[in-house]
């Protein structure tokens, strides 16, 4: 039987005393593919910043368990060390620092005492090649004046070399045209395996036709109101929310 990765426990959180989350219930097993439906406002996006420990949300009930470890006040750091990680809707620039040198600060913090330092460049160079990244990306400022195409694939590169456990993708079909979602979500594809798990928060069936999910959770006003099977991500987007939430 396959081992609970991530187990989320009647888990309620605020924001700036605002309830966000209302007692969500979930368990992501090694090789599985959830993904999370809903409108604006349902929570999706809160969900992903509570799982990593963003410092604006409180959590105010439950549990998250990452390997039947308690991380519900652990910092985004030591999740990120725990090897839980989330990829952005809407990556942050940081002028001034490169790609470079963030992969690398990246690369040691969470997988130093795995790596040699001298393998870090080899490392990172193989996956630009894998990828199909040009070494030109590397010099630039992290984010910076990069389009949504480009934020993606490098969220893509930081997911392959920093080999989490458990992903979390927040609607990383945002801004996307449907060439680069076919390659970005590609390649999240290729990384899928039975040692991992993925999360996927999407408003779209579009990305759940290549990355296909196992499970489908339907999240309105903070809390899972249905889940099925790849079908149920079909119904939605041919019928829309309403006839779930009734």
């Amino acid at each position: 039987m396959s081992r609970t990765l991530l187990s989320i426990e009647n888990l309620t959180a605020e924001i700036e005393g605002k309830s966000v989350l209302r007692g969500v219930n979930l368990t992501l097993k090694a090789g599985q593919v959830h993904a999370i439906m809903g409108r604006n406002g349902a929570g999706k996006t809160s969900l992903s910043n509570v799982l990593m420990g963003h410092p604006k949300y409180k959590v105010t009930g439950g549990r998250i368990l990452l390997e039947d470890v308690d991380i519900s006040d652990w910092s985004p750091e030591d999740r990120a060390k725990a090897r839980l990680f989330l990829a952005f809707q809407h990556p942050v620039a940081i002028p001034g620092v490169t790609v470079a040198s963030f992969l690398r600060a990246a690369l040691k913090a969470v997988r130093g005492s795995e790596l040699e330092p001298q393998s870090f460049r080899a490392l990172i160079k193989t996956e630009l090649k894998a990828l199909g990244v040009p070494e030109t990306f590397m010099t630039r400022s992290m984010n910076d004046g990069f389009s949504g195409g480009e934020k993606k694939r490098l969220e893509t590169l930081q997911l392959r070399l920093l080999q989490p456990k458990v992903v979390v993708l927040d609607e990383t079909d945002s801004g996307l045209d449907i060439d680069a979602l076919r390659d970005v979500v590609g390649n999240i594809e290729q990384y899928r395996n039975q040692d991992r798990a993925m999360l996927v928060i999407t408003h779209y069936q579009r990305m759940l036709e290549v990355l296909k999910p196992d499970i489908v959770h339907v999240l309105s006003e903070g809390r899972i109101i249905r889940s099925g099977g790849p079908e149920l991500a079909r119904e939605l987007e041919a019928r829309g929310y309403d006839w779930v939430s009734a």
